[in-house]
């Protein structure tokens, strides 16, 4: 069964508490039985049990990013479906979890500080994320203020900084043509041994493989892998403009 299927109807037999039980638990109608869940938890809970959580967290925060701007649409929608791969046959359990979560926009904060709770901060899941919220922010043409400002507190949770928020912004709000070192997250005068250790670094960090040993379910593989198409193709100006080998 995907993983969409398992958040509903509790075939994944995990159980959670906290806001995002909470939330299930509203959707789906019956009470989900909680854990305690402290900041000092361990990181290395069942790969299982975060898939679940990560998901739900991340219908949350997509039904609570398209509506921080006062309006959804339906552009917002069809790019949540998309950019998380939503399969027909499980639209209506994933729809009753964004119904229950785009009512305000307030209390993300408490969904966001859970998420984050389950990978350490800073982490490339954690990025991966955030890129796929500024894909819905946008599918309306235009990133609204008060989306940046949403994704900016969201990306703060998740333990990031400003500068690598402002690096967020510029490759994923950008045309495809963003500035190769800003994507590697490099200073243009590094040397060429530190900006092939930047690029190893980034490829190894955001590998599918390696995400989805970490807790990214199956299903958001492929944004996993477009992110890798980017690093790959910044690499490439980079060695051109350079003249690597």
């Amino acid at each position: 069964m995907s993983i969409w299927g398992k958040i509903i109807g509790g075939a994944a037999g995990f159980a959670f508490g906290g806001p995002l039980g909470a939330l299930v638990g509203a959707a789906a109608g019956h009470a989900i039985d909680s854990y305690a869940e402290t900041d000092d938890a361990p990181r290395d809970e069942e790969a299982g049990t975060k898939k679940v959580a990560f998901t739900i967290g991340v219908i949350a925060l997509g039904a609570k990013m398209a509506k921080v701007d006062g309006v959804v649409t339906k552009d917002e929608i069809a790019a949540f479906r998309e950019v998380f791969h939503v399969p027909q046959s499980e639209i209506k359990n994933v729809g009753r979890v964004w119904d229950m979560a785009r009512k305000t926009a307030d209390g993300y904060e408490a969904y966001a500080q859970q998420i984050a709770r389950l990978f350490n901060p800073g982490s490339p899941i954690l990025e991966q994320l955030i890129g796929n919220l500024f894909y819905i922010a946008k599918a309306d043409g235009t990133v609204h203020e008060s989306e940046l400002a949403y994704l900016k507190r969201v990306s703060e949770i998740f333990g990031f900084d400003a500068l690598t928020f402002d690096r967020f912004r510029t490759i994923f709000v950008g045309d495809g043509k963003e500035d190769p070192y800003t994507v590697l997250g490099v200073d243009p005068n590094a040397s060429n041994d530190e900006l092939k250790t930047a690029y190893r670094t980034l490829l190894r960090e955001h590998h599918p493989d390696r995400l989805m040993a970490q807790g990214l379910p199956e299903e958001f593989v492929r944004s996993a892998t477009e992110k890798m198409a980017t690093i790959n193709a910044a690499w490439d100006r980079i060695k051109k403009s350079r003249g690597i080998s």
